[in-house]
């Protein structure tokens, strides 16, 4: 049951915030509820006041008249023990009541003394006892010689009926009696009734037409803001040719046009973007391709200028080294740039195979070895003692993991380079960290950017093109993986390389950290919750803060 009205509330909830035409609505009716129900309240208690304020001058009158009469009757009597005074009182009471004891009209007059229990009988007609209608503050105030009234409700001749009980002092010779008259206020109360009903009921239906018109006019005003939602979802699927129905001349008709006009152009420039986009990737592979014909040629040449560099003068073989490094820096770019055109163009293929990602990791260690020994960088190895078997593009993740490492060797500052393999039920991971000068706040967001570089000034030790780390990135991609860097001034920096175990499955988490252990906060090292982390999933800042023990994947990320 509990779970039925949770779902319930659930969906309430997901209307109401999803839906302007229902909060308006809602909002109207409750407003306008609140409004005709104060009204309806007012009004009602008006009616029942007038009513009963013109039965108590009624009433007021004929006790009055009443009173005048009753002390006419026994103005001859000088004492209450007359013999013919109880009489005089019954025919008074009678009287009053209009002349028949047994009269139907539902008004009750009655004469009490107070002050002669004994000698002066009460007398009511028709014949009930009113004393259980009479209070004793109304009886206290009658007796005191004022004239006094109370609302009372009991059962005098039938049914329990509400009173409008009266009392007057009737002054006599030998002292006081009292004079009441009970009369219902059944017809009022029937009024006033009948009178709350056509007022609830008007209310009721003034917030029915309330409601409906606010629906309507929402309605009206709504329709056209959902049409230019879905037309602007279908844009931005790339249907560019989506455009909204003009009706009329008002400001939806406004709106509906100037968002066709604005459709139109945004069509307008990004075909043109695409046009360029598109002339640019040619370009680029183009000139590459051009450019390796001459480079060929060139090759050949400094190949034979650089097998006998032995026979020329100190300064022009140094000049045959460096024409070598510069043709093999300048091939390793023109491969890059047709890699990056072939993911530009959405060309890219991925050839996943079951592979052992152990030997990998060796092949680049020994691939580096030779400029890691040169600068003074030792690379540390934390593999584990098993096969690591994942479905990924060995090609790829090969060359990852060089740019990864020849990246760090080159910013190692002569310090150690770790680096770690890990493996859970669903994802392979990599970390490469380095003991350099780290990176700076701000700049995970460019590390991943073509061609960037923390320190534009600072020699390459590996003569990179600056395209490493973007391929790296589009790799990645290409694998449904992440590619992280996390870095911190004079800590160094790592970089986390996440692939599904099996092509195709979607990542939660990482088996490892992107944020080393060994690292601290810039204001005083580790506190509660773990060092702080600076996620890159996409080439940029993702997060900042302290990293949960499971280092899982920020809610960025997950969707």
């Amino acid at each position: 049951m509990s779970g039925r009205i949770g779902r319930l509330a659930g969906r309430v909830h997901q209307t109401w915030r999803r839906s302007l035409q229902v909060r308006v609505v809602t909002i109207t009716l409750v407003a306008s509820s609140l409004l005709v129900g104060g009204f309806a309240y007012l009004i009602a208690d008006k009616i029942t006041t007038i009513l009963l304020d013109n039965a108590r001058t009624d009433v007021r009158q004929r006790v009055n008249s009443g009173a005048s009469y009753a002390a006419r009757q026994v103005s001859l009597y000088g004492q209450p023990q007359e013999a013919q005074l109880q009489e005089t009182i019954d025919n008074t009471v009678n009287y009053l009541a209009g002349g028949d004891p047994q009269q139907t009209s539902g008004v009750v007059v009655a004469i009490t003394a107070a002050d002669y229990p004994t000698m002066i009988q009460t007398r009511t007609a028709p014949a009930a006892n009113v004393q259980p209608l009479i209070s004793k503050e109304l009886r206290e105030a009658v007796a005191s010689g004022q004239v006094a009234s109370q609302i009372r409700t009991g059962r005098l001749t039938g049914e329990p009926t509400k009173y409008l009980v009266y009392g007057s002092p009737v002054p006599t010779r030998f002292g006081q009696i009292e004079l009441y008259y009970l009369v219902p206020l059944t017809r009022q109360d029937t009024t006033a009734a009948d009178a709350r009903a056509t007022v609830v009921g008007t209310g009721i239906a003034l917030v029915v037409l309330l409601g409906l018109l606010a629906a309507l006019v929402t309605r009206l005003v709504v329709n056209p803001v959902r049409v230019a939602a879905r037309t602007a979802q279908r844009l931005s699927a790339g249907l560019l040719d989506q455009r909204m129905v003009v009706n009329g001349e008002d400001d939806l008709a406004l709106l509906a046009a100037s968002f066709n006009q604005m459709a139109t152009n945004l069509q307008r420039q990004i075909l043109r973007l695409e046009e360029m986009s598109r002339l640019q990737r040619r370009f680029t592979s183009d000139v590459s391709h051009e450019l390796r014909t001459p480079l060929t040629t060139v090759r050949m040449a400094a190949d034979l200028i650089f097998a006998e560099r032995d026979e020329f003068d100190p300064a022009v073989a140094r000049s045959a080294e460096l024409l070598q490094a510069e043709l093999d820096r300048f091939e390793e770019l023109l491969t890059d740039l047709l890699e990056i055109s072939r993911f530009d163009a959405g060309f890219a293929m991925l050839d996943a195979e079951p592979t052992d990602l152990v030997p990998v990791v060796h092949r680049v260690v020994d691939r580096l070895a030779g400029l890691a020994e040169r600068v003074g960088v030792p690379i540390e190895l934390d593999l584990p003692g098993t096969p690591v078997i994942a479905e990924v593009d060995p090609r790829r993740v090969e060359r990852v993991l060089r740019n990864l490492v020849g990246n760090a060797v080159e910013h190692g500052e002569a310090r150690p380079v770790l680096i770690t393999l890990g493996i859970d039920d669903t994802a392979v991971a990599i970390t490469v960290r380095d003991h350099g000068v780290g990176l700076k706040l701000g700049e995970e967001k460019l590390v991943f950017n073509r061609f960037w570089r923390a320190d534009p000034s600072r020699a390459r030790q590996t003569g990179g093109t600056g395209l490493g780390l973007s391929i790296s990135l589009e790799d990645a991609r290409l694998h449904g993986g992440w590619l992280e860097a996390w870095g911190a001034p004079g800590q160094g920096a790592q970089f986390r390389l996440t692939l599904p175990a099996r092509a195709g499955d979607r990542l939660t988490t990482s088996p490892l950290r992107l944020v080393p252990a060994d690292a601290a906060l810039p204001f005083g090292g580790p506190r509660d919750g773990g060092p702080l982390a600076i996620e890159a999933g996409t080439g940029g800042v993702l997060t900042v803060g302290p990293v949960p023990a499971g280092d899982e994947r920020p809610a960025e990320v997950r969707s």
